[in-house]
């Protein structure tokens, strides 16, 4: 059905808001979008984009503009963080192949672009101050401004003010894990692969991106001591490489390259109950957010815009068909959050002798059940929302 005449007010320029705001235009809507900063930029370093969030960007006709600024996955190798690669994933391996690294600047300049085609209104500068959900969904900002919609959508992050107008405060849980991330030179010319070196209590993430120009790097360490939950935190480099000082060559070469690093602690944050009430949907971070130990937290944005579009369109009235969206959605981000969070330990064994025997099996997995290693994650990217 489409959604000529409906207007729609989407909170937040990030990934799932942008998205959402295309696949609402696409249908018809009326979409502007509200965002906090004075430009269209995008704090953070890389991503992975997976088979079922490129199914996403392809129905919304960027898949083109996607290959263009991204680096086609190969591999994942899982590295001993002293005695070198204990098994590879063949990502081609999988029933689709599009899997990339890319920086984060780089998708939301894409999904910016493809909003504006699309005819999204994009309103810098527009801090929100509350959202009140009602039979007119109201958006009051900071200036006094009051904006009415007949349908608002929180995409606005792990601080969204939507999710507090439907849930209330929820405090979150310090994983007792903190994480850094930079983007250095690939001077050794490291072909389109992720590297996870796992070491006790710590692992480090790296990948290619941008033409393989350069490597994002993202560092886990296991840890008392509070930290914010701040994506702009920045940090001394020193500190990363005193913490990952026991890692072997390869790590110490990437570390030592590393100029400019942020910090941030990591915290776990319980799924909404409410997604939606009085014509207020939530998506993305707003909704569900996710340790970063599953690398889906964009794709599950994308996911949510194209399922929250789709029921918009769908029969009924604006309640019934937010109503589906959450009954569509709520299940699946739970399962990836689940996993995510409980992903970590497999990375940070401590125990040498515990450490030695799960390494053995993934060697033993790696080399006569490649095709039995790659298929445990069918159930996250062999999913296409778009054919739901």
């Amino acid at each position: 059905m489409s959604l000529e005449g409906l207007k729609c007010l989407v909170i937040g320029a990030g990934i799932g808001g942008l998205a959402v705001a295309r696949a609402l235009a696409l249908r018809g809507a009326e979409v502007t979008v509200l965002e906090q900063a004075d430009a269209i930029r995008e704090v953070g370093a890389g991503l992975q984009i997976s088979p079922n969030g490129f199914a996403v960007l392809r129905a919304l006709g960027l898949s083109d503009a996607l290959r263009a600024v991204g680096v086609q996955a190969q591999a994942v190798s899982l590295r001993d963080y002293h005695k070198g690669e204990v098994t590879r994933l063949d990502l081609t391996r999988l029933d689709s192949r599009d899997y990339y690294f890319l920086h984060r600047a780089d998708l939301i300049e894409v999904l910016a672009e493809g909003a504006r085609a699309a005819g999204v209104r994009i309103r810098l500068l527009q801090k929100v101050a509350r959202v009140e959900p009602g039979a007119r969904p109201a958006v009051y900002l900071s200036n006094g401004a009051v904006l009415e919609a007949d349908v608002v959508v929180g995409a606005d992050g792990l601080h969204s003010k939507t999710r507090h107008a439907l849930n209330g405060t929820v405090a979150p849980f310090f994983t007792r894990q903190v994480a850094w991330r930079a983007v250095i030179p690939n001077a050794e010319g490291r072909g389109p692969e992720a590297r996870i070196h796992m070491g006790p209590m710590r692992h480090l993430v790296s990948y290619p991106m941008r033409g393989s120009k350069v490597l994002n790097v993202v560092a886990v360490q296991e840890r008392a001591a509070w930290t914010a939950e701040s994506w702009s935190q920045k940090d001394d480099p020193l500190s990363l490489r005193a913490a990952f000082g026991d890692f072997g060559p390869e790590a110490q070469d990437m570390l030592a390259r590393v100029e400019e690093v942020y910090l941030w602690g990591l915290f776990r944050h319980p799924v909404a109950a409410k997604w939606h009430g009085g014509g207020v949907a939530l998506l993305g971070d707003a909704a569900h957010p996710t340790l970063p130990f599953m690398a889906q937290g964009a794709c599950m944005a994308l996911e949510d815009a194209w399922a929250l579009a789709d029921s918009l369109a769908g029969a009924g009235d604006t309640e019934a068909r937010l109503t589906r969206y959450q009954a569509r959605r709520a299940e699946r981000a739970k399962r990836v959050v689940d996993a995510a969070s409980g992903n970590a330990w497999k990375y940070h064994l401590s125990l040498p002798p515990l450490r030695w025997a799960a390494h053995g099996l993934l060697r033993v997995g790696g080399r006569f059940a490649p095709d039995r290693m790659m298929r445990q994650f069918n159930w996250i990217y062999g999913h296409d929302e778009t054919a739901v």
